[in-house]
């Protein structure tokens, strides 16, 4: 996608420019765009929407719950167990593994269309100028140098340079977490040191319009704004294995080995001392590798983490994968800022993690009540 002319690219900061400035470097007029600019802006820059990175395909998605160390251990237990002659105990196995591979992929899968929502914090449709007329428009149709309309209540839906601005009042809490809302000013900002969220003629995608009306100039749409870019933070950060399921990996790895070498001391036993024959010898010792198999094991696990994952979801909360469920069990503190926001204004981190501590040693926090 092509640059677009937000801050970072003009000569001058956009904050710091005098409001008739803003309109010559972003290429347009109080009266906003035309019709035929916005469109040709439009197809230059694309779509004001929060665009996903490239994900895994769906059917490489569902075979992976059935290529992983321990369902591989199963395909081969099954196959072990055909072998040795125990039909029944092979198809039990393997009807063990696709049952809970495809019973995680749907847990799974309904977790990620459920998180889908979040995409939506944009708002539909915005209020702009266009050839001098107020117009209702799709937000997506935003473009760089398109005039929004601001009043109580509305969300703003791309990043932009403020040119009227009348008791105007934002909640950035999207962005800052914080929730009491923010003073808006259409002056230039000539004071160094501030970060983007804090300068005071600047609107961003994402939050709303607590009180007050303006009017301001669009200079960052879609994934160039400061939304999109906390968007995209997730997006980028790869995928590693929770520590049950390196523990998982760990055990299968030693139950392999041990069953392998239990199944190969059995078969010299076997052939040594009670004098079977070779063909005897493989398939007893087959049935001791099969029967060190635990197939019982990935199921339990599942669902455990899948009991998990619908506790949460109950208190309203999403998790796209059931390993996630399992390292909020493993965490002891959890760090945090803007501690009242959070727990709407109780410090019910603080009390959760000392509650144990103030009967054992006999003190209270200091900035508990």
């Amino acid at each position: 996608m092509p640059e677009q002319p937000c801050a970072e690219t003009l000569q001058c900061p956009i904050e710091a420019l005098p409001l008739l400035d803003v309109y010559v470097a972003l290429g347009t007029q109080p009266q906003g765009l035309t019709h035929a600019e916005a469109a040709t802006r439009l197809q230059h820059y694309g779509h004001n929407t929060i665009s996903t990175v490239e994900t895994t395909p769906l059917f490489r998605k569902f075979l992976s719950n059935f290529t992983h160390l321990m369902a591989l251990l199963l395909w081969v237990g099954g196959l072990l167990g055909f072998l040795a002659q125990m039909p029944q105990l092979g198809l039990a196995i393997w009807l063990v593994n696709l049952i809970n591979g495809a019973f995680s992929f749907w847990q799974e899968y309904q977790a990620e269309q459920a998180t889908a929502v979040l995409r939506r914090l944009l708002p539909t449709y915005a209020r702009v100028l266009r050839d001098g007329q107020e117009q209702r428009l799709l937000a997506e149709e935003l473009v760089p140098g398109d005039v929004i309309l601001l009043a109580e209540g509305d969300h703003i839906s791309a990043d932009g340079r403020l040119a009227q601005a009348a008791d105007l009042r934002v909640d950035q809490s999207t962005l800052t977490g914080e929730a009491h809302p923010v003073r808006k000013t259409a002056e230039a900002v000539l004071r160094s040191g501030l970060t983007r969220v804090e300068l005071p003629n600047l609107v961003f995608a994402g939050t709303s319009v607590a009180a007050g009306t303006g009017q301001a100039v669009v200079f960052a749409t879609g994934m160039t704004s400061e939304f999109g870019k906390v968007a995209h933070l997730p997006q980028a950060v790869g995928d590693e294995l929770s520590p049950l399921q390196k523990e998982m990996v760990h055990t299968t790895k030693v139950v392999t080995l041990i069953a392998v070498g239990v199944g190969l001391l059995f078969f010299v036993l076997a052939v040594a001392l009670a004098g079977m024959t070779l063909a005897e010898s493989c398939i007893f010792a087959i049935g001791m590798i099969v029967a060190f198999v635990p197939e019982g094991l990935l199921p339990t696990v599942t669902l455990a983490l899948a009991m998990g994952t619908q506790r949460i979801a109950r208190r309203h909360a999403l998790m796209k994968r059931l390993s996630a469920v399992e390292t909020l069990g493993c965490t002891t503190v959890i760090c945090t800022d803007k501690t009242g926001t959070l727990t709407q204004n109780e410090m019910t981190v603080c009390e959760l993690w000392l509650a144990d501590r103030q009967a054992a040693h006999g003190h209270r926090c200091r900035l508990c009540p």
